[in-house]
Formats: structure tokens, sequence, C-alpha cells
């Protein structure tokens, strides 16, 4: 289900973002127009995506999601609207991927989260899901790919 984690050095990556919060329920309802949303700020400034979307919740999701819909730029944009600029910043982190479709997220999040206790790791309490390949890739969910990142505050 997910790849063996290690430890990574991030760097600053700049990115647009809608921050959200709205119950676990919801989530499916405001993703992908949350995701166009953002597509499309940055196109209307002329400014290209860098890289695979991601989402950064601000807190672990606990029957509420309180979360930024994020799409890496290759240069920063102008607050536009809901769409706001911003920096995943430089940080270390504790990092796996996972292999599946999302409905299996939590599990993954699940045996992510017992390793890094495990191994003794203290994370903060954001976290950082990147989508590497997703339906683009195909139908079958055995080729989805999602990045589960969590930033390390000490050992």
């Amino acid at each position: 289900m997910i790849e063996t984690p290690k430890i990574v050095e991030t760097v600053a990556l700049p990115m647009a973002f809608l921050h959200l919060t709205v119950p676990t329920s919801e989530i499916q309802k405001v993703m992908i127009p949350g995701l166009n949303e953002v597509k499309a700020a940055a196109a209307a400034q002329g400014v290209s995506e860098a890289g695979p979307w991601f989402t950064h919740h601000l807190v672990k999701p606990k029957g509420t999601f309180d979360f930024e819909i994020c799409v890496p730029v290759a240069a920063p944009i102008v607050t536009a609207g809901r769409v706001q600029a911003g920096v995943w910043p430089a940080m270390k982190v504790v990092r796996t991927v996972y292999h599946g479709d999302y409905s299996g997220l939590g599990a993954g999040w699940g045996e992510f989260e017992a390793w890094i206790a495990k191994n003794g790791y203290k994370t903060a309490e954001d976290l950082w899901e990147r989508y590497l390949t997703g339906m683009e890739a195909g139908p079958d969910p055995a080729n989805w790919r999602t990045e589960l990142n969590r930033p390390l505050v000490g050992r």
C-alpha cells in the first residue's frame, strides 16, 4: 500500500492555492471544482503549472477538512478572488508514496503514521498530499500514486 518512508529535504515551491474548511462528507464535492478554480486563476495571469497539484491540510482531518488546494506555479501569482499566492516552504519531511485508489488513502495514512510513531519521529500538525498520478494515468487505481508528507519537528 505504501512505499518505505524516507526523510527528505524539500525546496521552496511557489504555489497558487484556495483555502477551504468543509465537513468530511463534502470533500468530494469541493475538490475538483476547487482545483479548477486555482488552475483557472493561474492561467488567467499567464502563469503555468510547475508540477503535480497537492493539498496542504492545516491539521489532521477529524470530521472537518481545513485545507488548501494547491497548484505549483512557474512564477508567483497575484491574489485573484479566493485564490491566493503562497509557497510550499523548504523543510524536512518524512515522505512515502501510497499506491491505489483515493478511497484507500485513510488506510495509507494510518500505515504511514504507524511507521512514523514506531521510528520515533515527531511531526508538525499539518500534512501535505501530492497527487503524482491519478485518473489521468488510466482507470486502474493500481497505477495511481499519491505522495504523503509530514513535516518533522524533531526526533
